[in-house]
């Protein structure tokens, strides 16, 4: 499985956003990353959609509050992964 990366559409970030760019999205890719590993590492015979939460809800806990707050997933990537971790994939 290769691994998740994330990356922002500049098109719906606020300017602020758009000079952040670069670091946010190591920082959302770095708490996906860590996400993805620790529920592949622990999964035990969860369904797609619960994975896919499990992930969403992992990936917040390891961003700051305000990040983990603004932060829309897409959620293709993310039931991409849970599907990668069900099947095995990684």
């Amino acid at each position: 499985m290769a691994e998740p990366h994330v990356s922002l559409d500049p098109d719906t970030l606020s300017p602020v956003e758009k000079k952040l760019r670069g670091p946010l999205e190591d920082q959302l890719t770095s708490a996906l990353q860590a996400a993805t590993d620790k529920i592949a590492s622990a999964y035990a015979g969860q369904s797609a959609e619960q994975v896919t939460a499990m992930l969403l809800t992992e990936t917040r806990a390891g961003l700051h509050p305000d990040i983990a707050d603004a932060w829309v997933p897409d959620h293709g990537q993310l039931r991409q992964l849970a599907e990668q971790i069900v099947h095995g994939g990684r």
